[in-house]
């Protein structure tokens, strides 16, 4: 029997699972080695740059003396509740931009616009609309996600062949059959791996929506370690963060395999 010569480098190739799970722990430890070598190594000041220890002891300290599991909760809160307004009203307008072009010709003169804006503009308007507490963060992390979910939603309704489209036309169906038969089960899996992308947004927008007034969250925790001067409390902030990130974005992949199970066979 021929041996088959797989080559690392083949163009848009998969590679074997076991060099693939190792090759993911390559980069991770290059950088975990750097940062030991600096920082044991004494060749970086330790207000500079914390070493792994240090950072270790810093995450501690939030959870035991500042309770950052707390602070956890509410940020995940504030981004689950923004997230689901912003679903709720951007999949059934971008749904109907996608189907209906009158629709789209209307809305999109107004939400165009908005994706080339800088959210943290919007922060004195959200603070003059909703004060500086609880609804202004969630206002804020809405719009973040909003306006990028949304074209989103239209270009996957829009994806969808046309001849799937015809053909349900031509046996019968209905416009609102056609949406809800051909076009939305079409289009549900490339909207939902969106959501990874808009999970991400939305930890990336966390800390700025909480910088307003910061009470609890972990926008907090960054302002503690801001106005403690404590480079390892900024550090644990950080990988909570990024793993809280990896954690939902996990989740978000695993529910999508299971939604979509059909989608690995085809």
């Amino acid at each position: 029997m021929p041996r088959r010569n797989i080559s690392l480098f083949a163009i848009r190739q998969p590679l074997p699972k076991r060099t693939a799970f190792l090759l993911g722990f390559v980069a991770p430890a290059l950088v975990l080695g750097a940062w030991c070598v600096l920082t044991y190594g004494g060749l970086v000041q330790q207000d500079f740059l914390p070493s792994p220890t240090e950072v270790v002891r810093g995450t501690l300290q939030l959870f035991i003396q500042y309770d950052l599991a707390t602070a956890i909760y509410v940020s995940t809160r504030r981004i689950a509740l923004a997230f689901l307004l912003a679903s709720a009203l951007a999949l059934p307008l971008g749904v109907l931009m996608g189907t209906f072009e009158p629709v789209n010709r209307l809305f999109e003169p107004i939400m165009a616009p908005l994706r080339y804006m800088p959210i943290s503009a919007f922060i004195p308007l959200l603070i003059l609309w909703f004060g500086i507490y609880e609804e202004q963060k969630i206002a804020f992390l809405f719009l973040g996600v909003f306006v990028y979910l949304l074209p989103v939603v239209v270009s996957s309704i829009r994806l969808v062949p046309e001849e799937l489209v015809q053909t349900a036309l031509t046996l019968g169906a209905s416009r609102f059959q056609v949406i809800r038969t051909v076009l939305l089960p079409a289009a549900l899996p490339e909207i939902f791996d969106s959501f990874r992308v808009m999970n991400a947004i939305a930890w990336t927008y966390v800390i700025l929506a909480e910088a307003v007034n910061p009470e609890h969250g972990l926008g907090y925790m960054v302002e503690l370690a801001r106005t403690h001067q404590k480079a390892s409390w900024s550090f644990a902030g950080l990988l909570v963060i990024g793993g809280i990130g990896l954690l939902t974005d996990f989740l978000i992949r695993l529910l999508s395999g299971m939604l979509f199970r059909w989608r690995e066979t085809t």
